[in-house]
């Protein structure tokens, strides 16, 4: 018995080790595409560095952005090897495009949801630091700024700017396969929208991070989490804030049945609704959904007046929705490391 538990925990172990020395390899080996308006880098555009990444390769590709506001729609393919893109400031360093899911594209047909986009990231090992990611088409219904299905996906000190529809956090929304993992983690970023903009079916940590309900906004997020999977949106000690009217914006509403979206030591302001959830009068979903606070805070934290079918998580509860918890999956990933 002794011995099955020693040789158990030496694979844990050995595996944990190979996945910490493979990125370390990328950081250590990192190759290096500078992208400048200016024409003083290897490319004038993002897309034209990301083409250059290599496919399937163990080594990262670092791409430097310099100062600039970069109109383009980027696509990272998942043929893609891991890729770190890297602005110089977010308050500077912008990426936006304009197009909207009622838009009619070359041929003729609308772009919808998922075709309005300005950035879709399908590769796995994706990561972006102090970059801004926009959506300046402006209220004209769904208009996605990233979208993401790849695997292993973080950022950090990143701006999400659009309204409707700003983070699509797609994972496998239409794949028949709702096993495949699709793990994001927000660090230190500002998101913005007005109607479920946060969404999707991807797991996601979003932590330190300001959440801004524009005016008029109503839902903040509309995850539609497969069944299979424990965990869907996490929030920890983030703010939730806004410029929307008083009690006007609800933290969640279920875009599928088995929805899960949890607030841990998040401050609330006044924007929020008093009730908290909305079942999108799918009463039906109230019984499947998984909506849960804990420890939350501010005017719009007051848990008397929330939906009977939502949860005020005890201590014990909370314990496994942490970064490491939620974000390991089979492979012990720790985003931190896709960060250094």
């Amino acid at each position: 018995m002794k011995t099955s538990f020693f040789l158990k925990n030496l694979n844990s172990f050995f595996a944990f080790l190979i996945v910490l020395l493979s990125f370390l390899s990328f950081k250590a080996n990192d190759r290096t595409i500078v992208v400048s308006k200016d024409g003083k880098g290897n490319f004038s555009t993002i897309q034209q560095a990301v083409n250059a990444a290599e496919n399937g390769s163990s080594v990262r590709t670092k791409i430097i952005v310099k100062e600039g506001i970069y109109k383009e729609k980027i696509i990272i393919p998942e043929t893609k090897g891991a890729i770190l893109l890297e602005g110089e400031n977010p308050e500077k360093t912008i990426i936006t495009y304009d197009d909207f899911a009622s838009k009619k594209n070359p041929e003729g047909k609308e772009f919808g949801t998922t075709g309005s986009s300005t950035v879709f990231i399908y590769s796995n090992d994706f990561t972006a630091k102090n970059i801004s990611f926009e959506n300046s088409s402006g209220k004209v219904g769904q208009a996605v700024v990233v979208l993401t299905t790849g695997d292993r996906i973080a950022f950090e000190n990143c701006r999400f700017l659009g309204n409707q529809d700003t983070l699509y956090l797609k994972g496998v929304q239409d794949s028949s396969d709702k096993t495949k993992p699709s793990r994001n983690y927000f660090k230190n970023c500002n998101i913005e929208g007005t109607t479920d903009y946060i969404f999707g079916a991807g797991t996601a940590v979003f932590e330190e991070c300001i959440i801004y309900s524009k005016e008029s906004a109503s839902y903040v997020t509309a995850a539609s989490t497969p069944q299979e999977n424990e965990f869907g949106f996490v929030f920890i000690n983030s703010e939730i804030t806004g410029n929307a009217k008083e009690n006007s914006v609800y933290l969640g509403r279920p875009w599928r049945p088995f929805a899960k979206t949890v607030y841990l030591n998040c401050e609330m302001n006044s924007t929020i609704q008093p009730e908290g959830w909305h079942n999108w009068n799918k009463p039906d979903a109230e019984k499947t959904t998984f909506y849960a606070e804990f420890n939350s805070k501010g005017s719009g934290s007051d848990r008397s007046k929330r939906v009977s079918w939502s949860h005020q998580l005890a201590k014990t509860e909370a314990k496994k929705y942490t970064r490491e918890q939620v974000l390991k999956g089979k492979d012990n990933w720790n985003p931190l490391i896709n960060l250094k």
